[in-house]
């Protein structure tokens, strides 16, 4: 995988094809250098920056690192239907759809317990429930997108030292080793992850709280084929997925209480092999393993607003979910396209894209949306995470509920597909694959 970098400040003023940028200022931002920063080109802020590629808005995104951490550990995603629908609205779903691979099937079960909801395609009148897609593909499919954008300039590794503010503009100063530059625009958003400085910075408070469990992630080889089948799995000390990867390759979240899931972490890989098998199932024959485990942190957050004016956060800037449900990554890329229909609605209509009125289009949009998928997935684990009597009865019920009350379920499938809500115009025209 390649990855365009430069290396002096002054070639920065690049698209990601190494052509200068287009500058074709509007009235109101001739004086500045671009129309919207982007601080982070991960996933979420590459996906904002193609949901504006063809807006004529001249953006910049800028990036500290040549490479994340999450490529470097290989991580792998649940890419949800309305996820796919924005990717195919932004003209990137071609590049990435031939390494995803479809989820067929979701099985919801409570540890040993006998009984299993099973959501099929039919239940939406869909041909999948979504997709399985490596970290690296994505990114990818994302650059080579924005390859093709005269408009967009990629500023990495570079740096953000300093942020300020005025009535009509944000100016930041940017470093890169021993050089620095000064860039302005109407509009600053921070795509900077969980930490975000820049929403540290401008002083936004977020609420929430370190989860008890932490998660180990690991690629494993079945024997048998997955037969492309999504697993969530309840254990009292914490939910147990599988994902279907191509190649037949599974990748497996397993929660637990951060002790254990250390002590995971530290088994030799023929123990780590054993105990996986008995919360795998033997559905699939004997397991390999594929390369390094990691242990990540579960956490949730929420930050009491989104925007500010000059300032918007997106994606794990402005919130962080429990990991169950694959949903953390879902709302970050649907942030990105409410965010960026609100802004090419403001810049067709002459406005200044930096003010409070327009920004707060996208706050009131996103911001009840996110805390409802934020709560389901904290009352989930806590429900499911428990082995309190009355929790697993309740529990139980619910379940036989699930799979047996049509509407319900479909409901519930709604939810986990990110086909409740308002739908990005992006999303609207596309259909399932």
């Amino acid at each position: 995988m390649t990855f365009d970098s430069y290396s002096t400040l002054p070639a920065l003023e690049q698209n990601y094809s190494g052509q200068p940028v287009q500058q074709t200022p509007t009235e109101s931002s001739q004086k500045l250098d671009y129309d919207v920063a982007i601080v982070g080109g991960g996933i979420v802020g590459l996906t904002f920056a193609c949901a504006l590629k063809d807006s004529g808005l001249r953006v910049a995104v800028i990036e500290a690192k040549t490479d994340s951490a999450a490529v470097s550990r290989g991580q792998a995603y649940h890419i949800n239907l309305m996820s796919s629908r924005i990717f195919e609205g932004i003209g990137a779903w071609e590049q990435m759809q031939h390494q995803v691979n479809p989820i067929q099937q979701i099985r919801l079960s409570d540890a040993h317990h006998p009984g299993i909801v099973q959501f099929l395609p039919e239940d939406l009148n869909a041909t999948v429930l979504g997709y399985v897609a490596d970290h690296g593909v994505v990114l990818e499919a994302l650059r080579e997108c924005l390859r093709q954008c005269p408009h967009v300039a990629y500023l990495c590794p570079v740096e953000v030292v300093q942020v300020d503010y005025h009535p009509d503009r944000v100016e930041l100063e940017l470093g890169q080793k021993a050089e620095t530059k000064h860039i302005s625009a109407q509009l600053l958003v921070a795509a900077d992850g969980t930490r975000s400085p820049i929403r540290q910075q401008a002083g936004i408070r977020a609420d929430g709280w370190q989860y008890w469990q932490s998660c180990v992630v690991a690629f494993i080889q079945p024997e048998k084929p997955h037969q492309n089948i999504a697993y969530e799995r309840f254990w009292e000390s914490g939910p147990f997925a599988i994902l279907p990867l191509p190649n037949n390759i599974c990748r497996i979240v397993w929660t637990a209480p951060k002790a254990e899931a250390k002590a995971i972490l530290a088994l030799d890989d023929q123990e780590f092999l054993t105990q996986l098998k008995q919360r795998y199932g033997d559905q699939m024959g004997e397991l390999s393993l594929i390369g390094q485990r990691h242990l990540f942190p579960v956490h949730l957050m929420h930050s009491r607003v989104y925007t500010m004016p000059r300032l918007a956060l997106i994606g794990d800037a402005a919130h962080c979910c429990h990991p169950v449900g694959g949903q953390g990554v879902n709302l970050g890329i649907r942030d990105a396209a409410a965010l960026a229909q609100v802004l090419k609605g403001a810049a067709a209509a002459g406005q200044d894209l930096g003010l409070l009125t327009v920004l707060r289009q996208y706050d009131r949009w996103r911001f009840l949306e996110n805390l409802m998928i934020l709560g389901f997935t904290d009352v989930l684990d806590r429900l499911f995470s428990n082995s309190l009597f009355p929790l697993v009865t309740l529990r139980r019920a619910g379940l036989w509920i699930l799979q047996s009350v049509p509407p319900i379920k479909v409901f519930a499938l709604k939810l986990m597909t990110g086909l409740l809500g308002r739908s990005p115009e992006l999303a609207k025209s596309k259909q399932d694959r």
